[in-house]
């Protein structure tokens, strides 16, 4: 791999012993992936965090330690530094206030505050979602990026048209300190381009059919790029949102184009950029019947649990939550949690939408969700969610059932206590 001189004086560790691990780790990952070089990055989208129970001993010793072992991959304990990159916190597992209705334990809740102390001081932004884009966080077309999330990736590539693969802990720890990351992959513009042609066949226009659209694809053309094409109603960022987040759950989508809505796909021709079209699909009834019936694998209508907001949801998804609540009451058989990131919290608390979402019996919750804490509601065998990703993801890590269905759907679970949701 060449390396600047900048690059090699901080490997030989001439920038101190943390600059000199992460550098070590940046060129170990990048010599394995085949990257002949590394670009500069400026804007890191990581997990540095202590809010699991594994990370307990850990934390014992410092967190030094935790990030040492966690975000560099070293048997060294180094003294980390101030972040050399703009760097945020993407999602934890707790809620830093509601944390005793997860059923959080004190001890690791306080572990939780510690640590983010701690990176904050080093200037890691806490904004705590897999949403960075919604509360401030917008890198701009041509950027290059180390961000995790698969969710967050996703529309980090296609939405906003900037540049990052799908990273770990440990490249991003490297990369936060150092301000590089490995040129490869959807950094290179030749490994932007489609590779297949989706002919949407019926309308796509809320936010539900944008999902299952997203998880059908992602079945189909696994981690490639679909180009979408036909009946695809001008999408919002809560509808991009949703069909990213499906794509890159049910497969492995990291970029898509959507021509004359997504920046660096003007017509069908840019999206390919000369490619051959490796295969044409259509999307239509049929096919998204099977995504709905994959993603719904409850046969119990009874519910015990209504998940909503995964990805976070936006102010405007809790505004319409709380329309759809405002005096009436969930059912006693039934809890609803509505997440969102902690930043639109506090807007939701002086809007109202909080009140009235707990005046109905729910909780608005941040900073987390069930998949990533795998903490749900004592008891929960049935569960019904608005998220496919979370329909996909929540049976596999915690045995639950899922219904998946609208947001209409999921409130009316959330009153009766029962699943009544289906396709028009």
């Amino acid at each position: 791999m060449k390396l600047t001189d900048q690059e090699k004086s901080m490997l030989q560790g001439e920038q101190g012993r943390a600059k000199a691990r992460a550098m070590d780790l940046l060129v170990r990952y990048g010599e394995a992936l085949g990257a002949e070089r590394l670009v500069e990055t400026n804007n890191v989208a990581g997990a540095f965090n202590a809010s699991t129970p594994s990370v307990r001993e850990l934390a014992k010793k410092g967190f030094d330690a935790v990030y040492s072992e966690l975000n560099l991959d070293s048997p060294e304990i180094v003294e980390v530094p101030h972040m050399v990159a703009n760097t945020c916190q993407l999602i934890t597992g707790i809620d830093n206030e509601r944390w005793r209705i997860q059923g959080i334990s004190e001890d690791l809740a306080d572990q939780q505050k510690q640590a983010e102390a701690y990176f904050g001081r080093r200037g890691i932004n806490m904004f705590a979602t897999c949403t960075p884009y919604q509360v401030g966080n917008v890198p701009v077309k041509g950027e290059h990026c180390a961000w995790m999330e698969s969710s967050a990736v996703v529309y980090c590539n296609s939405v906003l048209g900037a540049r990052t693969n799908t990273e770990g802990k440990e490249s991003t720890g490297a990369a936060a300190l150092t301000g590089r990351i490995p040129y490869w992959g959807y950094h290179v513009t030749e490994n932007r381009r489609g590779t297949h042609l989706v002919e949407v066949e019926l309308d796509v226009d809320d936010i539900m059919d944008w999902g299952l659209l997203g998880y059908y694809l992602g079945e189909i053309v696994d981690d490639e790029i679909p180009v979408l094409t036909g009946r695809c109603h001008q999408p919002s960022l809560i509808k991009l949102k949703h069909f990213g987040a499906a794509a890159a759950s049910s497969g492995g989508v990291e970029m898509y184009h959507i021509p004359e809505v997504t920046p660096e796909a003007r017509s069908i021709e840019e999206a390919f950029g000369g490619n051959a079209i490796k295969d044409t699909l259509q999307y239509g009834a049929a096919e998204r019947r099977i995504a709905y019936e994959n993603l719904n694998c409850a046969t119990d209508r009874n519910v015990d649990f209504v998940m909503l907001g995964c990805p976070h949801n936006s102010i405007d998804q809790v505004s319409l939550i709380a329309s759809l609540l405002e005096g009436r009451k969930i059912s006693l058989n039934t809890q609803l949690w509505v997440h969102t990131p902690r930043a639109l919290r506090e807007v939701a608390d002086r809007n109202g939408y909080t009140s009235i979402i707990g005046e109905a019996g729910g909780v608005v919750m941040s900073d987390t969700c069930p998949a990533i804490s795998r903490h749900m509601p004592r008891g929960t065998k049935v569960v019904a969610t608005d998220s496919a990703k979370q329909a996909h993801y929540l049976p596999a890590i915690t045995g639950v059932s899922a219904w998946f269905g609208s947001v209409r759907d999921c409130i009316e679970a959330a009153l009766t206590g029962r699943w009544n949701g289906g396709l028009a």
